[in-house]
């Protein structure tokens, strides 16, 4: 029986749409090297359409022409794929698991090597450095702070954030085991709070591409939240295999709230700390 003339139409459109998304992501991997081929499809679809209508521009083919010629259009591009949604002490369950679990490990270390990946606008990057000031092993600690994107680092690297936020991720440090007041940790200038200097001090940040770029230390913390989501399962695979290859023995990694070593290759070789809660020992 033959599909009715409407649903063979649309069956067509995807076909076409599909071909012009695998051939942006093609020309853009060719043209600047960065690769989000194996980025999960539907949301990849779905930012690239707002990124479409955002240009008024009527296809994605017509999109994929602006950002391969127009430099100020590809930055807008990566800022578009990328993913921007963070907080300070986000989930703060997770903190308060890692100050149960990893901070008794990492006092037996007389330095600290943390690799912060996919680091959004660095507010992850400052909760831990203020967790780790509290704990005093901020002294000893090295914290290395990457993401795809260099207008990102460069927001995180100046630590300024919308006042109003405050409040929110004041609730959350509190709800994380904070000790201290939370407004000692940044200075409100107008509409803005600006993170202390001294909580940047031991942060590098760096560009890193984890789809395309190696392991490039030894690392006895790796911590990667809310990032591998927008994989797809092989790209999922060769990240947890980059972050393996960068833990020392007994290293800790730290997952997403909807990120889980179950079900891969690498499963065995971790033990999580407790159940619920994404954070996990290397043990092989």
């Amino acid at each position: 029986m033959a599909l009715p003339l409407t649903r063979r139409k649309a069956l067509r459109d995807q076909s076409v749409e599909e071909l012009e998304v695998e051939l942006l992501l093609e020309a853009v991997h060719r043209r600047h090297g960065y690769d989000f081929r194996d980025y999960a499809q539907t949301s990849m679809r779905r930012r690239i359409w707002k990124l479409v209508r955002s240009e008024r521009l009527e296809s994605v083919s017509a999109l994929q022409g602006r950002v391969l010629h127009d430099p100020a259009a590809w930055e807008r591009f990566v800022q578009g794929i990328s993913v921007h949604v963070s907080a300070m002490f986000r989930d703060p369950h997770f903190f308060q698991a890692f100050r149960r679990h990893a901070i008794p490990v990492l006092r037996t270390y007389p330095f600290i090597r943390i690799w912060q990946a996919g680091s959004s606008l660095g507010e992850e990057a400052y909760s831990l450095a203020i967790l780790l000031t509290e704990e005093g092993l901020y002294d000893r600690s090295l914290i290395y702070v990457t993401d795809i994107h260099e207008v990102t680092l460069r927001q995180a690297r100046e630590g300024i954030y919308p006042a109003d936020l405050m409040q929110k991720y004041t609730q959350n440090y509190l709800q994380s085991g904070g000790t201290r007041a939370f407004s000692e940790y940044y200075t409100a200038r107008y509409d803005f709070a600006i993170m202390r200097p001294a909580l940047r001090q031991n942060i590098v940040f760096s560009q890193h591409n984890l789809v395309s770029d190696k392991a490039f230390n030894e690392f006895n913390v790796v911590l990667c939240r809310n990032v591998m989501i927008y994989f797809n399962r092989a790209l999922q695979e060769r990240t947890y295999q980059l972050f393996h290859s960068s833990l020392s023995m007994f290293g800790i990694l730290g997952l997403g709230a909807k990120e889980s070593m179950q079900f891969m290759p690498l499963q065995h070789a971790y033990q999580q700390f407790e159940p619920g809660e994404k954070l996990y020992r290397r043990i092989a």
